[in-house]
């Protein structure tokens, strides 16, 4: 399947979401005597074609837009806002006799069918990316230690879609940085060099070029129809921290500093609170049959209760469900000989200690339930860094007691971009970039990642009982209570 074709799939997608939602209005709101079939098919097939033709407008069907979740978020936001004047202008003059608030009803309905389709389909493009399908064939320009990078970044995370063909620049440095392997000619060679390898797009480290060099490369290849890619060399920087401000005609990005005022502080305690009721209500029923199977399993304790280290380094006990046998505490010394995790953390792929019920609680992410009630307590937010055990903090350095600033989350980026990944040093620059970016954007962000990381790993077991070799890490679940 090619990027056509998936793009037809995305505005496929798109265009049910739309009707879906108009036609859930037409059918159980109502409408005045005499509105048949024929009007109800007009409603929808209107906001169909609206709805497509605005979120064109917004370059929602791009792959560069699409890749952004908040970019997506918000310009499919006025996509929405398009459709409903697009509708009142077209009921005023067709003279469907449907309302405003129906037609706000419609795009509001059709915006949360829209979010919901996009991130399945975004989940199961990751799929079919961690099986090497849906790749961008990239010639990376440098051969530096950022260069490295870059490639290193792209080979661990196949769901970016950048399969690097080559690299192109100066053979003793790409040696020095272990990248002779890649290494295909100089930099003055590229554009033969792209078209030799069928690469699509080019990424450029921002050393490697003079700036003359960069424009001549840039109007080549673009004239080629081959996307340029510059990489700013900053990293654990959010993206929103980051406007561009040119001077004389000068590209500069200007760093906003980090802000955690107190309305914002205030905001997330609030949904916080808001979100982890509505949930406790809807998983009531959930909650029992875990418990019970819990209990039933070897009649021990339903829940897990361990130290954890919060907020200003101060100590609680987090709740899980119990996965693990009663004795799993006594095992864990035997067993730290075969940590495959790096670092203080640890972590077993095949733990010994987990109940079959623990396993699948696990593999669902169920066990974590009860640290909604950590939440409503105020011990911990919905988003934040992993809740670290006073064993591990002790290990930490003075960076990374930072994390310490906010709240522990039962969700995170660490265990959304990186929860297999046993580098430990994944773990302290993903936390450290959550305490240094934090906003409730990224909170938004993370907790729409969860879900798709959930439905990637439905996929995934639905597929296969495990990744292949080189696949990009799934999230099975900690498989270590003390990995929770």
């Amino acid at each position: 399947m090619g990027r056509n074709k998936l793009k037809m799939l995305l505005i496929t997608g798109d265009g049910l979401a739309l009707a879906v939602g108009y036609l859930a209005v037409v059918l159980g709101v109502g409408f005045p005597a005499g509105y048949g079939l024929l009007r109800s098919a007009g409603v929808v097939g209107s906001a169909v074609v609206i709805g497509l033709a605005s979120m064109r407008s917004q370059g929602l069907f791009l792959a560069r837009v699409s890749a952004v979740r908040i970019v997506e978020l918000t310009r499919s936001t006025r996509a929405m806002a398009m459709l409903v004047a697009g509708m009142i202008v077209v009921d005023r003059v067709a003279r469907f006799g449907f309302r405003i608030r129906y037609i706000v009803l419609g795009a509001v309905i059709s915006w949360l069918l829209i979010v919901l389709s996009r991130s399945i389909f975004r989940s199961w493009v990751a799929v079919r990316r961690s099986k090497g399908h849906h790749q961008r064939r990239v010639l990376v320009v440098g051969s530096d230690a950022e260069a490295a990078r870059l490639i290193e970044v792209f080979s661990t995370h196949p769901d970016l879609g950048m399969a690097v063909v080559g690299i192109v620049g100066d053979r003793d440095e790409a040696i020095r940085h272990e990248l002779d392997a890649l290494w295909l000619g100089h930099s003055d060679d590229t554009e033969s060099l792209v078209k030799a390898h069928d690469a699509s797009g080019v990424v450029v480290s921002p050393l490697a070029l003079s700036s003359t060099r960069l424009n001549m490369l840039i109007r080549n290849l673009q004239n080629d129809d081959v996307h340029v890619h510059l990489a700013t060399g900053v990293s654990g920087i959010d993206a929103r921290r980051l406007r561009s401000l040119p001077l004389s005609h000068e590209p500069m990005l200007y760093v906003e500093a980090p802000s955690l005022s107190k309305v914002q502080v205030a905001a997330k305690r609030v949904f916080d609170l808001v979100v982890s009721v509505v949930l406790m209500v809807l998983t009531a029923p959930l909650f029992a049959v875990v418990a019970i199977a819990v209990k039933l399993q070897d009649r021990g304790p339903v829940y897990f209760r361990q130290q954890r280290v919060g907020r200003d380094g101060v100590t609680f006990d987090v709740l899980k469900f119990r996965t693990m046998g009663v004795d799993a505490e006594e095992q864990l010394a035997k067993l730290r000989a075969e940590n495959e995790r790096n670092g203080p953390l640890f972590k077993m792929e095949s733990d010994p200690r987990v109940t079959r019920v623990g396993k699948l609680l696990r593999e669902t992410s169920l066990d974590e339930l009860p640290q909604l009630l950590n939440v409503l307590r105020g011990e911990m937010s919905l988003v934040g860094p992993r809740p670290a055990l006073p064993s591990e903090v002790a290990n930490f350095g003075a960076e990374l007691r930072q994390r310490e600033q906010v709240q522990p989350g039962i969700t995170g980026l660490w265990q959304v971009e990186a929860r297999d990944n046993p580098s430990f040093e994944a773990y302290r620059r993903l936390d450290l970039f959550y305490v240094e970016n934090w906003s409730i954007t990224l909170d938004l962000l993370i907790m729409l990642g969860t879900i798709e990381h959930l439905v990637v790993r439905l996929l995934s077991s639905l597929r296969r009982k495990r990744p292949p070799s080189g696949a990009s890490p799934v999230a099975d679940g900690p498989v270590s209570e003390n990995a929770a």
